[in-house]
């Protein structure tokens, strides 16, 4: 069946050329050839028909309902390259039945014909994990994480994997031959291209391992890189600094080195806060009872705790910690306890304060300098601006109260506070001295 249907087409390609006006020894030298260019216009022509049609097709999908994937492939001439398969499928059918398989020239056609579907296989492949790519990136669900880098190893996979099968396809080896051989080449390339393998594979450990995202706020100590990440691939990172400049990193210097990736404070939801003062060590003396009244009409909040921890001391059931009356931590024994208690009361019921995170305010190691008191808290939000806003409002509200419970942050004298106490020594009016610190002179 299949010799007759090739006999009957060289019957009629020959006729044809009888009737172009070629002599009979040429029909017998380009018959083959002439077929050979028939199948392959035959084989455009389906491809083109089919792209037509599922170019229509998919239009009208996407109309009807906006599917990420479909209108990606309707971009850079993704669908063409899809249907660029069908050109050596179809070869591949027709081949057989209309060229003689005695004739030399089809050896040659099916090995061109199988190298341009190995080919096409390729554009098709990267066509898809392209518009896979993109569609994810537009995806709020995918959006901030390194696609781009999985992409870029799949394609990178698919072009090595077909360059083995075309070596294969010209030498008339098994690709697994080939491999076997690689691994000389690969030593080779080891001195050749040191650097770009290393990134390479510091790329993919640091997208497997799921280290830096898009949107990631990243900082590496000991350089000016401080920034949002938006442009991660296997071979760089791109970081926007805050001064909006842009710098690039090799992936294999994240993976090496140290950095800081601020993106489980962004998930949180709370920044930290962890400032403070040093007090002066010679300011921190104990409660007296008229420091205690006056300091009631500061805060009705600190009114009731300071009546509740007198009640306590006169019971001879004083706690400070794991108060069993759930008082707050600090005391009314000494001046810096009753303000540790105040400004743990003060951040307790501070609106953009988290109240489901760590609220403490402590004392660290005194140093040459004082007792420093640190407010250690998480604000509601994690914007920069609204969020420096917060902690200037908290800091500056306990330097304001601070000297109300007779307790001064540390400074180092200046040439104004050293003309100040030349004036106060001098006997020099102190109301017409500008610049006395609050609360310091009655």
């Amino acid at each position: 069946m299949q010799s007759n249907i090739t006999n009957y087409i060289y019957d009629k390609v020959k006729e044809l050329l009888l009737h172009l006006g070629l002599t009979q020894e040429k029909i017998e030298q380009y018959d083959t050839l002439v077929i050979s260019v028939i199948v392959i216009a035959i084989a455009i022509t389906v491809m083109e028909i089919a792209y037509r049609i599922a170019f229509f097709a998919t239009k009208r999908i996407v109309k009807r309902k906006q599917y990420n994937f479909l209108l990606q492939m309707l971009k850079g001439k993704r669908l063409r390259k899809v249907a660029h398969l069908l050109v050596p499928a179809t070869i591949n059918t027709l081949l057989p039945i209309t060229i003689d398989a005695n004739s030399i020239i089809l050896h040659y056609i099916e090995l061109a014909v199988s190298i341009y579907y190995v080919i096409a296989m390729v554009m098709a492949t990267i066509a898809v994990l392209g518009a896979l790519g993109d569609s994810a990136f537009n995806n709020s669900k995918y959006h901030d994480r390194p696609v781009k880098g999985f992409i870029q190893v799949g394609k990178i996979i698919v072009i090595l994997v077909a360059v083995i099968i075309i070596i294969s396809i010209l030498t008339n080896k098994s690709p697994l031959y080939l491999i076997g051989g690689l691994g000389a080449f690969a030593a080779v390339l080891m001195l050749i291209a040191k650097d770009s393998i290393m990134g390479f594979v510091g790329g993919f450990l640091l997208l497997e391992n799921d280290m830096v995202r898009l949107g990631d706020w990243i900082e590496i100590p000991g350089t000016s890189i401080n920034g949002n990440v938006f442009d991660i691939s296997l071979t760089i990172v791109k970081v926007r600094n805050w001064d909006n400049t842009i710098a690039t990193i090799p992936p294999y210097t994240l993976i090496n080195g140290t950095f800081i990736n601020w993106r489980g404070m962004s998930e949180s939801g709370g920044r930290r806060i962890a400032r403070g003062y040093t007090v002066k060590l010679d300011n921190i003396k104990p409660c007296s009872e008229t420091m205690l009244r006056r300091l009631r009409k500061l805060d009705s909040e600190l009114a009731t705790y300071i009546s509740q921890k007198t009640e306590q001391t006169l019971g001879g059931k004083t706690a400070n910690t794991a108060n069993p009356d759930g008082l707050i931590n600090g005391t009314i024994d000494t001046n810096a306890g009753l303000f540790r208690a105040y400004a743990q009361m003060y951040l307790k019921r501070h609106p953009l304060i988290r109240k489901d995170m760590l609220v403490m305010v402590r004392t660290l190691e005194p140093n040459e300098t004082g007792l420093p008191i640190q407010f250690y808290c998480f604000t509601t939000t994690t914007e920069w601006v609204d969020y420096e806003s917060i902690q200037s409002e908290i800091m500056e509200h306990f330097a304001s109260v601070m000297p109300l419970f007779e307790l001064y942050p540390f400074q180092t004298a200046g040439s104004r506070d050293t003309v100040i106490s030349g004036l106060l020594e001098g006997q020099y009016p102190i109301e017409r001295i500008d610049g006395l610190p609050y609360k310091t002179v009655k």
